[in-house]
């Protein structure tokens, strides 16, 4: 398993149990929903990784960029450095190591 492979899987981990945090503290919904929906996207796309196809690889940069964009108007918005300002750093960093497999 490479790189790139590796990153993608815990970062979907990860946002599913950001996802279920968000729920379990502030009974959001729309928290578990987005953490629930991206994970598995997520964890789709280091399954096709794995599988050494390309498209998996284009579909973590996509949602990857996606949510640091959503992550980066969250921190905007609200000023608050968790969670939102901690997700799009680990965004960022998951971001540029699936870049750097493609350059």
């Amino acid at each position: 398993m490479n790189l790139p492979t590796l990153v993608t899987l815990i970062y979907g981990v990860l946002l599913l149990v950001g996802g279920i945090i968000g729920y379990i503290s502030a009974k959001s919904k729309p928290s578990l929903i987005s953490g629930v929906v991206s994970s598995l996207l997520l964890l789709i796309s280091g399954a096709l990784q794995w599988q050494q196809m390309a498209v998996g690889l284009v579909l973590a940069q996509f949602l990857t960029f996606s949510l640091a964009i959503v992550f980066g108007i969250r921190l905007w918005k609200t000023r608050k450095f968790m969670p939102a300002g901690l997700m799009l750093i680990v965004s960022v960093a998951t971001l540029a190591i699936l870049l750097i497999k493609t350059s």
